[in-house]
């Protein structure tokens, strides 16, 4: 019986039940990261998360096909709660976002409005702007926490 693999499925809108229906970035994520097959793996941030189920339920078919880097890229970014907050206040800038910051972080009211902001993204998505949000991803999925500092030359690091 054939069995899809990340190398064969294709991206599809909307959440499915298993890969032989096809699969949200997501999903393709949850497989990459050795995961049940779900819409929310543990290994993606959520922010990031919701930025790509949104944005790739809303693109039509060839669109959606430029998301498939994004699902092996975004594996590892979950973060702290500092490094959301920060990926979430660069999604206000990128989407114009009104939430009010007392709302953060992460209540439903705020990423529900991402979520919708994303769709509004790629449902009125122009060549110009698909380019200008797949780049918005690389940046959320660049920015991580800080680096340590480094250490001088002949100093021992702390054990």
């Amino acid at each position: 019986m054939y069995q899809p693999s990340h190398q064969t499925v294709r991206l599809s809108a909307g959440r499915h039940p298993s890969p032989h229906s096809g699969a949200c970035v997501m999903e393709l994520a949850s497989m990459l990261a050795g995961e049940p097959f779900t819409d929310h793996p543990r290994a993606v941030c959520p922010v990031i998360a919701t930025v790509l189920r949104a944005y790739n339920d809303a693109l039509d078919d060839n669109r959606r096909q430029d998301l498939y880097r994004f699902a092996s890229a975004s594996v590892g970014t979950r973060g702290d709660r500092e490094l959301r907050e920060r990926r979430f206040e660069l999604c206000r800038e990128f989407f114009g976002l009104d939430v009010p910051r007392w709302r953060l972080p992460f209540s439903r009211l705020p990423m529900r409005s991402l979520a919708l902001a994303s769709l509004r993204q790629g449902a009125t998505a122009t060549v110009a702007s698909h380019s200008a949000t797949l780049e918005f991803v690389d940046r959320l999925i660049q920015l991580s926490a800080p680096e340590p500092a480094a250490v001088p030359a002949g100093e021992q690091v702390p054990a």
